[in-house]
């Protein structure tokens, strides 16, 4: 929740704030172990490789100089509006299924069109996208857009496994050249969107971790996350989806 609230992972914010306060220390010539022990570190060389990552130069550098310094600022979170807008939403239940389609490696990008993602499906003929449909057999119904694999910590520009496709009940009789991501028995939340696209998409899916899992009684478990496109304007301007989310009980 932090990661997306914050848009970095709550280890990386916790490293600059120390280093930031620590720099004072350093400027301030205090003995450098006495600081490294200060700021959780047992040894001045990690203390001063963790420095060096967040200011751009070791502490010595800093202490004849005066910098480079980088300063991370403390990060409040106001919630100016709370609980009054309202999430389509459903809860269901599926047995064990498989997800079959092209997969491909990906950055994550949190705002906007994914250029990785668009190429990627561009670059499949219109008669495989034919032939994938014709291969739905569960829901979520029709072509799917799925990311599995994702960083713990939802970081920009990491890697994730993006795979175009559908839902089947079993990949037993898939076609050899297609991907195949297994997905076991559980509980899903269904969230519906309607709006532009991907704008309403993504800001839905942020107000996830925001507003409806600290209001209700699940969490996010292991599994991909799966898209299935309902309805769209021609130029895929709007569109009309539902954000599949694996989770189990809190």
């Amino acid at each position: 929740m932090f990661s997306s609230l914050a848009g970095m992972p709550l280890s990386v914010y916790i490293r600059r704030r120390r280093m930031t306060v620590a720099a004072a220390d350093v400027v301030a010539g205090h003995e450098l172990l006495g600081i490294a022990i200060r700021f959780g570190y047992g040894l001045t060389e990690a203390f001063g490789r963790a420095f060096r990552a967040v200011h751009g130069a070791g502490p010595s550098e800093v202490r004849r100089s005066g910098g480079p310094l980088r300063s991370q600022s403390t990060i409040r979170f106001r919630l100016t509006i709370e609980g009054s807008s309202s999430m389509d939403t459903r809860i269901t239940d599926k047995p064990p299924f498989s997800l079959i389609g092209h997969a491909k490696r990906v950055p994550l990008l949190h705002e906007g069109e994914n250029p990785h993602i668009r190429d990627h499906i561009e670059s499949l003929p219109a008669v495989e996208h034919s032939r994938l449909k014709a291969l739905s057999e569960a829901e979520p119904t029709g072509l799917l857009q799925v990311t599995a694999d994702v960083d713990p910590d939802n970081r920009e520009d990491t890697e994730l496994t993006y795979l175009h496709g559908v839902a089947v009940r079993s990949a037993a009789s898939a076609p050899e050249d297609l991907d195949v991501i297994d997905v076991d028995a559980g509980t899903w939340a269904v969230f519906m969107t309607s709006g532009s696209y991907p704008a309403t998409l993504q800001s839905t899916w942020a107000a996830t971790a925001s507003e409806w899992f600290p209001s209700n009684p699940w969490r996010l478990r292991s599994g991909p996350s799966i898209v299935a496109i309902l309805d769209r304007a021609e130029d895929f301007s709007t569109a009309t989806t539902e954000l599949w989310l694996p989770v189990e009980r809190a």
